[in-house]
């Protein structure tokens, strides 16, 4: 759906001359019924990126190729949980500071260095799990 649609736009002037017309009694009505107009062109809008999306994982899985591991695991997430992190860091670090000195203030980061690690390291070639196949019977 683009920003400016000119289906859309020609709707929200039929709105508005339309509550011109009929004055505030009917204003709520007119908004529902536009706001259901807008929910509907976004939720075709969004299939049809989803089927979009869907058919070209297909294809790449067609040719050979393989979908993604994780879908979400790109720099976005790993940027927005770092970011997090950081975030509570403040308030973790000053209650780990408050209660147990310097011991807590350095356990406190400790734990954020290693959550944020782990996390980061999910991405590692070497780090993620390859599928194996059954295992061996050696009870032959």
């Amino acid at each position: 759906m683009d920003a400016r649609d000119p289906e859309l736009t020609k709707e929200l002037d039929a709105t508005l001359h339309a509550r011109r017309e009929l004055g505030t009694e009917y204003e709520s009505a007119l908004i529902e019924s536009f706001l259901e107009k807008v929910e509907q062109r976004m939720d075709s809008t969004i299939d049809r990126r989803v089927r979009r999306h869907l058919a070209e994982r297909q294809v790449a899985v067609a040719r050979g190729g393989r979908p993604e591991a994780r879908p979400g695991s790109g720099f976005g997430e790993r940027f927005g949980f770092a970011a997090v992190s950081l975030v509570l860091a403040v308030p973790l670090s000053a209650i780990g500071a408050v209660n147990a000195g310097m011991e807590g203030l350095v356990v406190s980061w400790l734990g954020i260095v290693g959550v944020n690690a782990v996390h980061a390291a999910r991405g590692w070639p070497w780090a993620r799990h390859k599928e194996r196949g059954p295992a061996p019977d050696w009870e032959d």
